[in-house]
């Protein structure tokens, strides 16, 4: 990336941008490809809107994106499966459309060869295991077609693994469940403990033969949500080879946000229906909307402000915890709300400058920014090697 691009940056120092020029920053979690689904969104515009495009990637040295690929916990059976390959092929359409910018990845090498032909990577991640529908076939499918990691269960239980946010069907995970990571294992695809519940994060450290991803959750000791790690679970992920990627969602970063959340249980009831009422099945546009009326709450002051800075104090929690070869960045872009001064990958820089002042080394600072996880990715791959062989 050119210093150029960096130049509207306020506040960006130039060891600040030299560094994250040099780091192959990943976001392992955006959702901007239901706006592709429903917006006939193009990636290669700038927009008003939302956290994602090429050129805010560019501007804030995006160097490879995790889409997700999600259908509503309520959508089953063959008609989620459908609904997902859609949205694949959607990915697969945008990259083809804007080749000069993009390339599908999977592995830490693909990464590595767009970024020395001056793309940005884009990877694939199934958000929820009920698109599997329960057919190991299909994970097969999903892996054939480039998705690189597989997110257990969304806010619903499945009929093979227990959510964070759902009743505990399974005490974890079922046998089929068990049988499931050990096909990723062998398929080399990275398996996603983010939503699922503390019993079945357990079952699947116990299980998977590979290192495994929170792919987008913070820390439970500064925001306690059931969405986020405790201590303990972070611990065992870093044993485990695993990497936990902070989320940016104002309600998992803020404890005083989650407390105002709590104060008024129907808070987030009323804006779903409020923005289904103003965009009937577009998810995308309930999305957009639901964070414009939680921005015009925080603005009559119903709602706590929750600035960007808040970030960096999980990834700090977050290093105490388990070291700086476990943590990075899982922003959920496009899918949550998001703190202020954080908006858009524009402005991902800010990261790297808050790191540096805070005493980070350059080498923890790149390890976080993205070396974390193309590590993981290349342990995963030597993993399913191994198994293959066996």
């Amino acid at each position: 990336m050119s210093q150029i691009e960096f130049a509207h940056h306020v506040g960006i120092s130039a060891a600040a941008r030299d560094l994250h020029s040099r780091s192959i920053v990943i976001d392992t979690h955006a959702d901007t490809t239901q706006r592709l689904l429903f917006d006939r969104f193009d990636l290669g515009v700038r927009h008003a809107d939302g956290s994602i495009d090429i050129p805010r990637m560019r501007e804030g040295g995006l160097g490879a994106i995790f889409l997700a690929v999600w259908v509503p916990g309520t959508v089953t059976g063959a008609e989620a499966v459908q609904r997902a390959l859609r949205q694949i092929d959607a990915i697969h359409r945008q990259v083809k459309l804007h080749s000069k910018d993009l390339a599908v990845a999977k592995s830490a090498d693909d990464i590595r060869r767009a970024r020395a032909a001056g793309q940005i990577a884009v990877l694939m991640a199934i958000e929820g295991g009920h698109m599997m529908n329960h057919d190991l076939g299909v994970l097969r499918e999903y892996a054939s077609l480039g998705v690189s990691y597989m997110t257990l269960t969304h806010t619903r239980t499945t009929d093979w693994a227990d959510s964070s946010t759902d009743k505990q069907a399974h005490n974890g995970l079922s046998d089929f469940g068990k049988k499931a990571i050990g096909e990723m294992n062998r398929l080399g695809m990275i398996v996603d403990v983010s939503h699922v519940s503390d019993k079945a994060f357990a079952d699947v450290l116990e299980t998977s033969e590979a290192p495994v991803l929170a792919s987008h959750s913070s820390c439970r000791a500064i925001c306690d949500t059931p969405r986020n790690l405790s201590d303990r679970m972070i611990e065992a992920l870093a044993r485990a080879g695993g990497v936990v990627q902070i989320n940016f969602h104002m309600g998992f970063l803020s404890a005083e946000f989650r407390a105002a959340e709590k104060a008024d249980p129907a808070i987030e009831k009323r804006i779903e229906a409020e923005a289904k009422k103003r965009c009937g099945e577009n998810v995308a546009c309930v999305l957009l909307e639901s964070d414009r009326m939680i921005r015009a709450l925080v603005a009559e002051g119903k709602l706590p402000r929750v600035e960007w800075t808040k970030i960096i104090d999980h990834v700090d929690h977050a290093v105490k915890v388990a070291g700086a070869d476990h943590v990075g960045l899982g922003s959920d872009f496009d899918g949550a709300e998001m703190p202020y001064g954080m908006e858009d990958a524009s402005q991902l820089p800010r990261i790297t400058e808050a790191l540096l002042q805070k005493g980070y080394s350059e080498s923890d600072i790149r390890k976080i920014l993205g070396g974390n996880v193309l590590r993981l990715m290349q342990d995963v791959g030597a993993a399913a090697k191994s198994t293959t062989k066996q």
